[in-house]
């Protein structure tokens, strides 16, 4: 939806409803957390399948809202972009960090020259 866009009374309402869902998110996040220091004494495989069913039904949740579909959505446009790239050929990768290695040791020699040459000059002149 566009910034400027006025909003219609389906999209109002699903915005209403946004508030509730982000906190049954908190609340199915805040009982994982709990429940998994509650049954400390249960097993551990027990305790990590609770965690992991109350966050995949806290995700569940929080895609439903505007936000979480606006985040499937980037995600789909993203997955479209990275399809487009035009990936370098493994040649080129092997050329490319061959050429910046080369320059970070001239870089590096060069620089340590010149902290070698100052630093004989500065004990020069401090005796």
């Amino acid at each position: 939806m566009k910034p400027n866009s006025v909003k219609h009374g389906a999209e109002v309402q699903e915005t209403r409803h946004d508030g509730l869902k982000w906190v049954a998110v908190v609340a199915l996040l805040a009982v994982a957390v709990v429940g998994n220091t509650y049954f400390s004494g249960v097993g551990l495989l027990y305790r990590v399948l609770g965690v992991v069913v109350f966050c995949v039904l806290a995700a569940a949740v929080a895609l439903t809202t505007t936000k979480g579909r606006s985040l499937v959505t980037l995600a789909r446009e993203s997955k479209k972009e990275i399809q487009r790239v035009i990936w370098p050929t493994r040649a080129e990768t092997v050329q490319t960090t061959a050429i910046v290695l080369v320059a970070v040791m001239v870089v590096g020699l060069l620089l340590w020259l010149i902290d070698t040459l100052l630093g004989w000059a500065m004990s020069g002149v401090i005796g």
